[in-house]
């Protein structure tokens, strides 16, 4: 017995905290932003490759699935992930949501038909919805919460980089090697992510015997499958008021009890019923969720605009959208320094969530004359508010959660963002849908043109933006001042959406960000974060006899027994 306790001793010493540089964490965080710029960018460089893929490969009908596969695996598989990597640690799991992005990507570049290019885009969800969760969560095992902010603002704009970059990178593809090297391109900048992690990301993991808990996993991707599929299908492959809607939507919540049922008996559940006991967890959910609605809004639906209304091509729009970009990259910069600075967050997504309802109302008023550089400042202030949100939140989760349930709540937080932008994009583009049908021949009365468009001739006008740009005036202006309407109203829907969000955050309790990264000792002791590197009272009885702690402008809480070896 004692040579065992000595070897467990042994095994879990080095878990109380990893020894990282800030050399090293700057290695890391590069190697994080990588794999994340690949991730998003596999979604945005597609669709400008769409129309081109749909062409070569044939199946118009099935367009769609081609961006709703993804989005759903990707959604879907993000809590299992942050739970896994709990279990059987960051490194590991990070590496094969990697390979498989990887694998999949070769897979979708080498697709024949549709029905291969589908399968293939779904499988690649899955391998980019480990790499967002995963990624944060790596962040907070190697970061203290109140150093974080420093390096957490470089991911949120990695996102934006992408969305500006993906259009671009996507026309130029096309017009050259050609639309499968869209799926080419990000391979050897994930390999290249995933030999620097291999080389310098060395977390210390405690391993447990348990089980994952399979049941809970398989109902809560059945009851989110199901709400996908009827917002991303009704209203097109089936009738709103029709028995496929009714029986998705019964599935959805019978999975959904299901799911309460069974995580509350699971011994290692895999959504813990006690993260929903936290406060913050609750309240930034549901603020995440609703900027997520928001935010891709706001994305998917502005170079439809430009292109569609404007007659932009793809390249220009994505130019355009760099002032987006620009406000999301330099105010996260900003930001996490602020943050880091001060030890305080609240007061960052507070702003935030207000600059992104003033813009959400400023692009409500657009025209089809509307000021360019009017647009391009709505675009920076919209910007400029995801900046000050997005990664605060997940920010504000790590801060209170134990450190057992750190992947899964990072995941979770990521996890809503993505359900609210699942959920919205397929709520915008019904409005959007809807909105069309009715303005269209509303304004052709008004300008007096004797045309009658059923919605199958509506839907025939309604191409790509080339097509529209051949079509003969006056129609091209009216369905152009439709598009107009219909964008106006996504917009003007957000606002008090995004209301909301301001009084989830307006109601969170502020807990001061830790100066020290949590370990699996914190687990046993009262939580009592602080505002500099200090351990708790309860946590210093918990472990015995620790080690001086050294804190400096480029080490993050490093035992300094361990700076020796």
């Amino acid at each position: 017995m004692p040579a065992t306790g000595s070897h467990r001793s042994s095994e879990t010493a080095p878990s109380s905290q990893a020894t990282f540089t800030h050399k090293q964490i700057l290695e890391i965080v590069w190697a994080l932003l990588l794999c994340l710029f690949v991730s998003s960018l596999s979604a945005t460089v597609v669709g400008t490759a769409l129309p081109t893929i749909v062409g070569d490969l044939g199946g118009q009908d099935q367009l769609a699935w081609v961006a709703s596969a993804t989005l759903l695996t990707t959604t879907v598989s993000t809590p299992l992930w942050g739970k896994i990597s709990d279990l059987y640690g960051r490194k590991p799991l990070m590496q094969l949501a990697i390979a498989v992005f990887v694998v999949t990507s070769i897979f979708a570049g080498l697709s024949q038909t549709m029905g291969e290019m589908i399968i293939a885009r779904a499988a690649q969800g899955i391998g980019g919805g480990g790499v967002v969760a995963l990624s944060q969560a790596i962040m907070a095992d190697i970061v203290s919460p109140r150093q974080r902010g420093r390096y957490a603002g470089y991911l949120g704009a990695s996102f934006g980089v992408a969305t500006v970059a993906g259009p671009l990178i996507g026309g130029f593809l096309v017009d050259g090697p050609g639309w499968r090297w869209c799926f080419y391109v990000g391979v050897p900048i994930a390999i290249v992510a995933s030999i620097v992690l291999q080389r310098t990301l060395h977390l210390p993991h405690v391993r447990r015997k348990t089980q994952i808990d399979w049941l809970g996993a398989t109902f809560l991707t059945a009851s989110i499958t199901s709400l996908l599929l009827v917002l991303s299908l009704a209203g097109t492959e089936f009738a709103w008021a029709s028995g496929w809607t009714l029986l998705m939507v019964a599935i959805s919540l019978g999975c959904l009890v299901a799911v309460i049922v069974v995580e509350r008996r699971a011994s290692e559940p895999i959504l813990p019923p006690r993260l929903f006991r936290g406060r913050t967890f609750n309240l930034t959910g549901i603020a995440g969720f609703l900027v997520g609605f928001a935010m891709f809004g706001a994305m998917i639906y502005l170079p439809q605009y430009l292109q569609v209304v404007r007659g932009m091509s793809p390249t220009a729009s994505g130019l355009l959208t760099i002032p987006l970009v620009v406000g999301m990259l330099g105010v996260s910069v900003l930001c996490g320094r602020a943050i880091t600075r001060w030890g305080r967050w609240k007061m960052f997504p507070m702003a935030g969530i207000a600059l992104i309802a003033v813009a959400s109302g400023l692009l409500a008023t657009l025209h089809t004359d509307t000021s360019l550089v009017l647009v391009c400042a709505y675009m920076l202030i919209f910007g400029s508010g995801l900046g000050l949100t997005q990664q605060v939140l997940v920010l504000a989760v790590q801060n209170t959660a134990e450190h057992r349930d750190l992947g899964i709540a990072t995941s979770a937080a990521t996890f809503f963002r993505s359900m609210g932008g699942a959920v919205g994009v397929a709520v915008f583009g019904a409005i959007l849908t809807s909105r069309l049908a009715s303005a269209i021949p509303e304004l052709l009365a008004e300008h007096g043109l004797k045309i009658r468009l059923t919605a199958e001739s509506l839907s025939a006008h309604l191409g790509t933006p080339e097509e529209i740009a051949h079509i003969p005036e006056p129609l091209r202006s009216v369905i152009r001042e439709g598009f107009t309407l219909g964008l106006n109203r996504i917009y003007l829907i957000a606002v008090p959406l995004v209301v909301l969000a301001f009084l989830a955050i307006l109601a969170v309790k502020e807990v001061p960000l830790r100066g020290r990264v949590a370990s699996p000792e914190d687990d046993t002791a009262a939580p009592a974060p602080a505002t500099g590197p200090v351990v708790s009272e309860s946590a210093r009885a918990a472990v015995p006899a620790p080690a001086p702690v050294v804190a400096d402008t480029t080490r993050h809480a490093v035992p300094a027994r361990a700076r020796r070896r």
